[in-house]
């Protein structure tokens, strides 16, 4: 199969990319991600067709945040969409006229890396993305691994505290609330509180409060030496790299790939996480360590990597 369509549905854009056999993105197309469930369907539809103009394009990869029926062809749930046991794949097939595969968002990115990024050489890699939560895929034996309902990989639901912070999934303590962009968020607010005076840099970048904080600033910050966003990133880092030594445990993969916007400050925060890693990692002395790599395709894994499965059938 030569040219195909890889749709990565976010928050405030859903962008449509033809992408061909070497992973090189030909086209792009962006329309504004609608309120509601059934516009989303509608605005998928129109990115498809505004990105295949001028292509001979032969399938459609979807990438979509939530759980994905073990067929790829319905969402079961959906988190930040009212989409429960959304036909999502009959619908677009209708509307386009071409062959679609439903992925779940984290899957297809982790699969894009494994292909064109930082898995190239790897038969085994386990993914997480930092991003506003955690999420991950699994690639074991060359193969992405989704279980037998379709549904695996949601690492950031991994309970690794008991009775601990309330998620919103519903349940409490899950990994996503120690290691993600919101739980970083959550540190930098908690010691800013506790020492102002250790954060001077971090609160200028703001507005001079607290509650101002956001992401960007604990970053920034970070570069220009604030002790508090510096003990945030390590916070997070030291959680990210214990839950990687309970994946090493299950999977035993030759290598972990760090995507998501987290991932973006580099070695400000992969370099912890190693170290992390290596100190939680049972049997570590005498084992053989996995590599801990940073993505590489950044925001365009996911897009192209539901468009390759979409190439694969």
């Amino acid at each position: 199969m030569g040219l195909t369509i890889g749709v990565d549905i976010g928050g405030t854009k859903i962008a449509a990319g033809v992408v061909d056999e070497e992973g090189r993105i030909l086209s792009t197309f962006k329309v504004a991600t609608p309120p509601t469930a059934e516009g989303i369907v509608d605005a998928i539809c129109a990115a498809v067709a505004g990105a295949s103009e001028g292509h001979d394009v032969e399938a459609v990869g979807i990438g979509a945040a939530g759980y994905v029926d073990d067929k790829r062809a319905t969402v079961l749930f959906a988190p930040n969409i009212n989409w429960r046991h959304e036909p999502l794949k009959d619908k677009v097939e209708q509307r386009v006229g071409l062959p679609v595969v439903v992925e779940n968002d984290a899957n297809a990115a982790a699969w894009g890396e494994y292909r064109f990024g930082a898995g190239q050489g790897h038969d085994d890699v386990i993914c997480i993305t930092l991003g506003t939560g955690l999420g991950g895929g699994i690639i074991i034996g060359n193969k992405l691994r989704r279980g037998r309902f379709g549904v695996a990989a949601e690492f950031g639901h991994i309970r690794v505290v008991p009775d601990g912070l309330l998620c919103g999934c519903g349940s409490q303590g899950c990994w996503e609330q120690y290691a993600s962009g919101r739980a970083l968020v959550r540190y930098a607010k908690q010691r800013a509180n506790a020492t102002p005076e250790n954060a001077s840099i971090l609160l200028g970048l703001g507005d001079g409060t607290v509650d101002g904080i956001e992401g960007k600033h604990i970053s920034e910050a970070a570069r220009q030496g604030d002790p508090v966003a510096i003990d945030s990133f390590r916070e997070l880092a030291r959680w990210a790299g214990a839950g990687l030594a309970d994946l090493a445990s299950l999977f035993d993969p030759s290598a972990f790939i760090v995507g998501g916007g987290v991932s973006d400050e580099g070695e400000l925060v992969l370099d912890p996480i190693r170290k992390s890693f290596r100190r939680w990692l049972i049997g570590g002395e005498w084992r053989p360590h996995a590599q801990v790599l940073a993505a590489q395709l950044g925001g365009k894994a996911g897009l192209v990597g539901a468009a390759d499965l979409a190439r694969q059938g």
